[in-house]
């Protein structure tokens, strides 16, 4: 995967969003990954609706969940390996086939009552372990498109927000389309997006092969990526538990009708602390940036548990998300400096299966802490994983981590 010199902005260009978009190809690769990357927006609450209606049982939805999720997340750094080792032509396409025949099967086995529990649970593990990486893998573009720094921060910043936006309209278009069809039909129309959307993607001009191995270079070494690892698995490990512990402020304060606003503040406070941070020019090392911003996450976290009411946690969340995706922008971005250039992808996919692992991890903990203990210690224990985490990641600078 590479791209022309021809192709990268001048250091003249005003690094701006839209400086970002006039790159040669970018937008029709990115339009392209977006696409694609819809298909994870839709996916989760399709198979749950599915498995739930098919089944009749909210064990089983949620036993199918997790191993979908469990094979999505743990196994996606080996793929990104494949798709640096083979390329995206060759590793993506092959991939987004078989995840969306699989993603088929398990519609049709769902899309009435009475399916087989075992077979379906097979579908979804199956599924998950081939679900294509093109998060990373479009990350990766960006750094091979882009060369001054600046505009890469902007480019990141860009990606991270419209992958934001993306996880919110997923499930919206979900809850329309089971208006009138089956939930089975969500997980097709998922299908869909991953296969076409990624086809467009790899068929981009700016995708060539995968980069010659430097001879020098130890193949999986990534130094400095305990870092960006550690920052991105403490912003899973605090906002796992944020949808549970909404809802129990809101029961107490017996309104839980505001809880989709005060999560949606948490959502549009992410996004526009993503482009405010991806705008600035930054002074300080991203390391120092990435401690910092997931310290204020953290803190923010612990203090909303003492709001007096939710029009006041309906603005600490959106003080929160204010931190969110400048947290993950900026492990993104130190993941890309500390990689090797031919395993980009690979380093993306560790932070991203940081964040999804500490996502579901938090979830699980809040889950099993709410009610045994005071809601603002809740509230204080996720704000401390982020604290935790922003202290590892500062402290570890010169880690390293194989694979």
């Amino acid at each position: 995967m590479s791209a022309s010199t021809s192709s990268r902005p001048a250091l003249s260009v005003r690094p701006s969003y839209a400086a970002v978009l006039r790159v040669t190809h970018a937008r029709r690769t990115f339009t392209a990954a977006l696409t694609a990357r819809l298909s994870y927006g839709t996916v989760s609450l399709a198979v749950m609706l599915s498995v739930t209606r098919a089944t009749g049982s909210y064990a089983v939805s949620g036993a199918v969940m997790s191993l979908f999720g469990a094979t999505t997340v743990f196994l996606m750094p080996l793929r990104a390996s494949v798709v640096d080792r083979y390329g995206p032509r060759r590793a993506l396409l092959p991939m987004a086939a078989l995840y969306g025949t699989l993603l088929c099967a398990l519609a049709a086995l769902t899309w009435r009552p009475g399916a087989p529990v075992a077979a379906i649970g097979t579908a979804a593990a199956l599924a998950g372990a081939c679900a294509p990486p093109v998060g990373p893998t479009m990350r990766a573009v960006w750094s091979e498109l882009i060369a001054d720094r600046r505009l890469l921060q902007r480019a990141y910043s860009l990606d991270g927000v419209a992958e934001e936006l993306l996880f919110v309209s997923g499930p919206v278009l979900v809850g329309v389309l089971v208006g009138v069809a089956p939930p089975a039909f969500g997980i097709v129309l998922s299908a869909l997006l991953i296969v076409s959307g990624t086809a467009a993607f790899v068929t981009s001009p700016v995708m060539t092969g995968p980069r010659p191995r430097p001879r020098r270079e130890k193949r999986g070494g990534f130094r400095g990526l305990p870092a960006p690892v550690a920052g991105a698995a403490g912003v899973g490990l605090a906002l796992g538990g944020i949808d549970l512990l909404v809802m129990a402020f809101a029961a107490e304060s017996q309104d839980t009708a505001l809880v989709p606003w005060i999560l949606g503040a948490l959502s549009a406070g992410s996004a526009l602390g993503g482009l405010v941070g991806g705008a600035i020019d930054w002074r300080r090392p991203a390391r120092t940036r990435l401690a910092a911003f997931a310290a204020g996450l953290g803190l923010v976290i612990a203090a909303a548990g003492l709001a007096p009411g939710l029009w006041t946690l309906t603005v600490a969340m959106a003080c929160a998300g204010a931190f969110i995706a400048p947290t993950l922008t900026t492990a993104y971005l130190l993941a890309d400096e500390t990689a090797p250039e031919d395993s980009r992808t690979q380093a993306g996919a560790w932070v991203n299966a940081a964040v999804n692992a500490g996502d579901s991890a938090g979830a699980l903990a809040t889950g099993l802490l709410i009610g045994g203990l005071p809601l603002g210690v809740c509230f204080a224990l996720a704000g401390g994983t982020a604290l935790v985490a922003a202290a590892a990641a500062a402290a570890s600078g010169r880690g390293r981590l194989s694979a």
